[in-house]
């Protein structure tokens, strides 16, 4: 029985911090999953992605003779990932999405900017 010199307890719910990490486990977990059955996809539109961009900013570069800079800024939106380097030795441009994709485009005379093949890249020519 409580009286007025007795303590008031307070019950505190179980480890609030317990559970924090429980809830956060969870979530790291569906994220795992999801970015499992969805891996493929994302490779995909990388690899599309760096694909289209290559030639664009070597058609840009090389064929109308404009600065990389420039020629970045006439990509479309949901490109700002993609990073690119120029080799103007051979006329190239490589875009690449960090551990998912890359593609090289390079000017070949009166065709304008083509895909390099990953065989031609290997071999050094192109």
């Amino acid at each position: 029985m409580a009286t007025a010199t007795s303590p008031i307890s307070v019950k505190v719910p179980r480890n609030r911090l317990r559970v924090a990490g429980y809830v956060a486990l969870g979530i790291v977990i569906i994220m795992l999953i999801w970015l499992a059955f969805n891996f493929a996809a994302i490779k995909g539109q990388a690899r599309l992605g760096v694909a289209y961009s290559s030639h664009i900013v070597c058609s840009c570069r090389y064929v109308q003779g404009r600065d990389l800079n420039s020629c970045i800024t006439d990509l479309d939106p949901g490109t700002e990932r993609i990073s690119f380097a120029d080799d103007p030795a051979k006329k190239r441009i490589t875009a690449s999405v960090p551990l998912l994709a890359s593609a090289t485009a390079e000017r070949r005379g009166k065709f304008g900017c083509l895909q390099v093949t990953d065989a031609e890249l290997k071999a050094g020519g192109g």
